[in-house]
């Protein structure tokens, strides 16, 4: 089905046509029509399948078909991350290049200035984060009376972060008569419980199983020791065909680590994380989609944004805890129907996650051996079991508090008495 069946407005789909996208994918071929005829939805499809442009291009062709009334925001869109804002926002001047549409971004890490200056002079469309929303809508209330189209985007991820709060106080404040959607790659039954107090009946589309990755990310693991990921990261990337790559690390420290030992052996490489400030992670981010460097070392939280046409290869350098983390992990390649390879390090002590997330995934992932790679010999001298411990750590009396230094001194001037014969001497505690 093309797109000018889904009834959305002629300069809507002619910059769909700019865009050089001619046909629909299956959650936008669901979501459109049932948006456009203003119904709450519910929409659950795998990462990478067109959830954004699922809701971005009928709310343009409302905007278009209905023009505002009075000067105010009409569409508020709220997602978990910096780079999620960023993603949005370019879809949206993408499709709304043929449409007088004010869009205005509210994020953390720059200047409040001109996200309150948005907010006075009324964008038509806000691409959020919940916390930084909030701040800056204390006291410009009155801001979002007008507002008619909210959207939850990457919605688990956001309550995963514990943005529930944030969200149920912005909620609030909004007008009982709006539109109100919902996406997400994954979705709990906590979450459908949860979403019921923002919405009215909502339709619920779901494209595929909600725990399935893309069909066209071929999945497999290599079994490595912990200090060996390094040196098989490094053989792997030696191999020219990984052309564009994505490294997951779990923590911020740990990318740092990569990074540095892929810079050490001239391997191009940028990191992306919380600890970087926002000029930096979006520089980041712009070298790797131009493709001045090939490997881009991320966490989870960071990695919501990561929206890079062709990325080739996902690494779990550390592998994931939470089934979810996976499944968006590795959705970050094999976008749009390309096909792409998603490689998973399993140290020893990541088989209980390895189980839980094929139960979750309801299949097995293919385990593999390295090619031309031999695991290199830990250097660091086990401890042996047949020496003594170490001796128990005792503070030196000068660096104790003053009450436990006082405690202290009391215990050697009046030891312990010890006694014998009737508990009920008299002399006991005499001194």
């Amino acid at each position: 089905m093309p797109f000018q069946q889904l009834g959305l407005a002629p300069q809507v789909i002619q910059s769909v046509k700019d865009a050089g996208y001619t046909e629909p994918t299956p959650i936008q071929t669901a979501a459109i029509p049932v948006i456009l005829q203003r119904h709450d939805l519910m929409g659950i499809a795998q990462t990478g399948t067109g959830k954004t442009a699922a809701f971005v291009l009928p709310l343009l062709s409302l905007m278009a078909s209905n023009p505002p009334q009075h000067r105010g925001i009409r569409g508020l869109i709220m997602v978990p991350t910096r780079e999620l804002v960023v993603q949005v926002e370019e879809n949206i001047r993408t499709y709304a290049r043929h449409l007088p549409l004010r869009v205005a971004t509210i994020f953390g890490g720059v200047s409040e200035r001109p996200q309150i200056r948005a907010l006075q002079q009324g964008a038509d469309m806000i691409v959020a984060t919940p916390g930084r929303l909030l701040d800056v809508i204390r006291g410009r209330e009155a801001s979002l009376r007008s507002l008619e189209f909210l959207v939850l985007d990457e919605a688990d991820r956001m309550l995963d972060m514990g943005f529930i709060h944030p969200i149920r106080q912005i909620v609030r404040l909004l007008p009982q008569q709006r539109l109100t959607l919902l996406f997400s790659a994954t979705l709990s039954r906590e979450i459908e419980q949860l979403s019921r107090e923002f919405m009215h009946h909502p339709k619920m589309v779901e494209i595929g199983r909600r725990s399935n990755p893309a069909e066209t990310v071929t999945q497999y693991l290599y079994e490595i020791s912990h200090h060996a990921k390094m040196s098989l990261l490094s053989h792997l990337l030696k191999n020219e065909a990984l052309k564009t790559v994505l490294v997951f690390s779990r923590t911020k420290h740990g990318a740092d680590r990569i990074a540095r030992r892929l810079e050490s052996a001239r391997i191009p490489c940028a990191t992306l994380h919380a600890n970087r400030s926002q000029n930096q992670r979006l520089r980041a981010l712009q070298d790797f989609k131009n493709g001045r460097v090939r490997v881009l070392v991320a966490t989870d939280i960071a990695a919501r944004g990561i929206d890079v046409e062709g990325i080739s290869h996902v690494i779990n350098y550390d592998f994931p805890r939470h089934p979810e983390d996976y499944v968006h992990r590795i959705g970050r390649t094999g976008r749009a129907q390309a096909v792409g390879e998603a490689i998973s390090f399993l140290a020893p002590d990541d088989h209980s996650h390895l189980r839980t997330l094929e139960r979750f995934l309801r299949r097995g992932i293919l385990r593999k051996k390295v090619e031309g790679f031999t695991e290199p010999v830990n250097t660091a001298a086990p401890r042996d079991p047949a020496a003594p411990p170490p001796p128990p750590y005792r503070p030196r009396r000068d660096t104790m508090p003053w009450r436990l230094r006082r405690s202290w001194k009391n215990k050697e001037r009046f030891p312990p008495h010890h006694h014998s014969g009737d508990s009920s001497d008299s002399s006991r505690g005499r001194r």
